[in-house]
């Protein structure tokens, strides 16, 4: 490639074209979503759709067509290693669930990796009309707009999204939000990790856990809450990112309260 398409800067911009334009395919797609073919996984919680399979195939196509040397990482279609230094982690519809019985609250995700280090996070939420974007020093933002946490509001005055991980974390995750609510706090949940992640980067929630995700349900989000001045866990550049994590975002001044009420986060 030649250094034009090669840059860092260049496959941002590409990526931001291609990720509005999968939006628009998966929102036509969610329009008719009691249509669409859907296949069960682990579980009667845990589908894919031909909205998720189709989606990410589209993304992947038109990133191989403009960085054929990079590589590429899909929750669907699964690794692809490439000859460059860059590759592309791609949740096509996270919050899957959400997506299928109609309500708004799922995106579209990119991340972009440099040797192991995410440097660029995208997450749309077509429904929403709603484009989140961070680069590695260089800030978060929403539809071109600067972004950034709550770091005012204490944790029994605001929001946690605390996310399930799977059914064998319900002991768990029942004892966090059973201490979140007598420290004060409220819990809610979206169904999509990259849109939770999002929202605690734009001060409407405080802070996120779950027990276990995958690379591409936060990747994008994790660096989109740092760069909006929020705390994270999760996800290093030391861990085996082909295995499932806990993972928390924060705002600086609710962290010690919810690190404690969530205690340890290793496997359970």
């Amino acid at each position: 490639m030649n250094d034009i398409s090669d840059s860092q800067a260049a496959r941002i911009a590409v990526a931001k074209s291609i990720i509005v334009k999968a939006g628009a395919t998966a929102l036509g797609y969610f329009e008719r979503f009691h249509t669409l073919s859907v296949e069960h996984k682990t579980s009667g919680q845990d589908t894919v759709s031909e909205a998720d399979r189709n989606v990410e195939t589209e993304i992947r196509t038109a990133l191989s067509a403009a960085f054929p040397e990079d590589g590429l990482w899909g929750e669907e279609h699964g690794r692809r290693d490439g000859a460059s230094a860059y590759t592309w982690v791609i949740d096509p519809i996270d919050g899957t669930a959400a997506f299928l019985h109609g309500m708004p609250s799922w995106t579209v995700v990119i991340a972009l990796l440099k040797g192991g280090e995410t440097v660029a996070g995208l997450i749309f939420a077509p429904a929403e009309d709603k484009l989140f974007f961070a680069e590695a020093g260089k800030g978060a933002f929403c539809n071109d707009r600067p972004i950034r946490i709550d770091n005012a509001t204490p944790l029994d005055g605001g929001l946690v999204v605390i996310g399930p991980g799977a059914p064998h974390f319900a002991a768990h995750v029942g004892g966090i939000i059973t201490r979140l609510m007598a420290a004060g706090g409220m819990y809610m949940r979206f169904g999509s990790a990259a849109r939770s992640l999002s929202m605690v980067a734009s001060g409407n929630l405080l802070g996120f856990y779950e027990p276990a995700l995958s690379s591409w349900d936060c990747l994008a989000g994790l660096l989109l809450v740092r760069e909006a001045g929020g705390e994270t866990e999760g996800f290093s550049k030391e861990n085996d990112w082909s295995n499932r994590q806990p993972v928390l975002a924060v705002t600086p001044a609710a962290a010690s309260e919810l690190k404690a009420v969530i205690g340890p986060r290793g496997a359970v």
